[in-house]
């Protein structure tokens, strides 16, 4: 769910699928709302140097969540180690975006998703209590559905169900939350007993974010693939050289495998407390999978004569590889990056290009102490600018229209203000049923819809 920095814009694919499913199918070109990148292009032929180049690329436009993930999972108080989840974060990118090279044969990077990462540390591991290994174990059943949901018709079925308003409210939610944790991190905010939050002392920190802000965006409009790396890593060593930051002892260090790996504890994690966070994970994938595989591959040209995207059930298949996988090797659910559109206009269009995106993470492995050393002000820019990111997507919910606009601003607001993107989402769905009941609309309502809503309000009874 991150940016595009090599468009010097910020864009964020959105799925529109179709309202009737009779005439139009998911990944037809009518339905295709995606920003600067609906625009169709013709395929080009591929060789293998444009797949070389075009996988380096991608590697490089997304090699923050390297040291960005590792950051969010092992905040203060969810007692993961930094050092092992960057390695499990490694691990299930190079293995996962490989996996998308020879299974699905597509140009498309995976890692752990951004969004998905702080609602698995800030909302399931802090707010909600629940031990890391736990939670771990939440992710790999909300894989293990999507899995199956990915690899039978009720993949259409559920995509059609949900309204595209409350999919781009769940966007900009999640666009709203990573701001948040991006601002505390820089100390622009903090939390007050009286007022809930409050400006924060304005130090170092909130300099280095704003510098952190410029130098990112300056290279994006330059459509540099190395933005938020040179931005994370100019204020770390800004930040070592002034003494704020102190230095690592070595540079590199073997890969860890003892703290999170295969730690997950995947009987606790069969609760029905916990059913509200497993389905949030299921949907939150399933809505950022198909909008970053529709919204790529139609502006990539990478389609099928109907306007589908090429090999969409073995993408998919594979990004729910990539939700359970992260269970197992101790991170937050994977998926697709939109980045890959940064290595298809450099030449990528098979498999071949993830391979080689593949092996670029390998050395990573080797890199924690490094990554460890990255103060936490240094990436709050990029936590900053993918929210923003995300946030673009406001601009096409149909606010007009208090049945629709309702649900949607709730699912937006809900989000950030409890730390918890499943609340927005079942809120969401329980709304946009019962206010099509009340303006005399229930006829929109499809079965599918109807059990989403009904599914919504018993986890949120469940929940409370």
């Amino acid at each position: 769910m991150p940016s595009t920095p090599e468009t010097g814009q910020l864009s964020y694919p959105v799925t529109e699928l179709p309202d009737n499913p009779a005439t139009q199918q998911p990944g037809h070109p009518a339905t295709q709302q995606t920003g600067h990148l609906a625009t169709q292009q013709p395929s080009h032929p591929a060789t293998l140097s444009g797949d070389i180049v075009g996988g380096i690329t991608t590697f490089f436009t997304m090699a923050y969540i390297v040291v960005v993930n590792p950051g969010i999972l092992a905040s203060q108080g969810t007692g993961m180690a930094f050092s092992g989840v960057l390695t499990a974060t490694v691990v299930l990118a190079c293995a996962m975006t490989l996996l998308m090279g020879l299974y699905a044969r597509l140009p498309f990077a995976v890692a752990p998703g951004m969004g998905l990462n702080a609602f698995f540390a800030f909302t399931i591991v802090l707010q909600q209590q629940v031990p890391w290994p736990v939670a771990l174990g939440i992710v790999f059943w909300a894989g293990v559905l999507f899995l199956i949901v990915s690899a039978t018709p009720l993949r259409e079925q559920i995509a059609l169900a949900i309204p595209t308003g409350l999919r781009l409210a769940t966007a900009t939610g999640i666009g709203l939350l990573l701001t948040l944790i991006g601002l505390r991190n820089a100390g622009l905010i903090e939390s007050d007993p009286v007022t809930l939050l409050r400006v924060g002392t304005l130090d170092h920190r909130t300099a280095f974010l704003l510098a952190g802000v410029l130098i990112a965006v300056a290279l994006m409009r330059r459509r540099s693939s190395l933005a938020f790396l040179a931005a994370i890593f100019a204020v770390t060593a800004v930040a070592w050289t002034l003494g704020y930051a102190a230095p690592p002892e070595r540079l590199v260090s073997l890969p860890d495998f003892s703290s999170v790996f295969l730690k997950l504890d995947v009987v606790g994690a069969l609760q029905l407390s916990l059913a509200p966070a497993i389905v949030t994970i299921l949907f939150t994938d399933l809505f950022d999978s198909l909008s970053t595989f529709i919204g790529v591959a139609s502006a990539a040209g990478l389609v099928e004569p109907g306007g589908k995207p090429m090999n969409l059930r073995q993408g998919l298949i594979v990004d729910a590889c990539a939700t359970f996988g992260a269970g197992l090797v101790g991170t937050s659910p994977g998926t697709a990056y939109v980045e890959s559109i940064a290595g298809i206009r450099m030449g990528a269009r098979t498999g071949r290009a993830s391979i080689v995106t593949a092996l670029c993470f390998l050395p990573c492995l080797f890199v924690a102490p490094l990554a460890a050393a990255v103060p936490a002000y240094a990436t709050a820019a990029v936590l900053v600018l993918v929210g923003l990111t995300m946030f673009q997507t406001v601009g096409r919910i149909d606010f007009g229209s208090l049945e629709d606009g309702l649900p949607a601003f709730v699912t937006i607001v809900l989000i950030p203000l409890t730390l918890s993107i499943s609340q927005g989402i079942l809120w969401g769905f329980l709304l946009h049923a019962l206010l099509y009941v009340v303006v005399g609309r229930a006829r929109e309502i499809t079965p599918a819809l109807w059990m989403l809503a009904a599914v919504s309000g018993g986890l949120l009874l469940l929940g409370h």
